[in-house]
């Protein structure tokens, strides 16, 4: 690289101006105060507390929280623990909303044997939670836990997570053989 001559020189000084050499090119980040004050949790909790007081609050819409459990004997604690987590990797779904309870019976049953067929380890099944039903209550789920505990291949089930359904679907552990 060439080097300016004496007259480029002079005339970049005195369009600059007098500088003062910087000691270092790094800029100290701004620091907002954080708040400790949970916000998130106190707008959920403050519009549940709006539902409840509000005359078209419907008891039966609430989460009832039951979930629904089942480990074969001979299954350790810590295979049901891994499938209530999530841990499993899900190979097939079955989504019952609109179905009659003979109809899902019979679709449940076809999907168990076409789960055995692909060797799938573990499904979901979506039975919902009921609010589309005439009582505004769940009957699949009532009944999907006596189906599969009469299932061989069914080793375990539990509700899922939130984020796959929580107590409106089932994780459901299958024998591969």
């Amino acid at each position: 690289m060439k080097k300016p001559d004496h007259e480029d020189s002079r005339l970049f000084r005195d369009s600059v101006g007098e500088v003062k050499p910087v000691r270092h090119d790094r800029v100290a980040p701004v620091r907002r105060p954080v708040s400790t004050r949970p916000k998130f949790r106190e707008l959920d909790e403050a519009e549940v507390l709006r539902d409840l007081l509000s005359d078209t609050f419907e008891p039966l819409e609430a989460e009832t929280g039951e979930e629904l459990l089942f480990l074969r004997p001979g299954i350790q604690q810590r295979t049901l623990k891994k499938l209530r987590r999530g841990l499993f990797v899900l190979g097939a779904e079955l989504d019952l909303h609109g179905m009659t309870a003979p109809v899902a019976r019979q679709a449940v049953a076809e999907f168990l044997h076409e789960c055995k067929r692909r060797r799938v380890q573990c499904a979901r099944i979506i039975h919902g939670k009921g609010r589309g039903s005439r009582h505004r209550a769940p009957v699949l789920k009532q009944k999907i836990g006596t189906w599969l505990q009469q299932r061989d291949e069914v080793l375990a089930y539990t509700s899922a997570r939130n984020c796959d359904g929580g107590t409106g679907a089932i994780y459901v552990l299958l024998r591969r053989k």
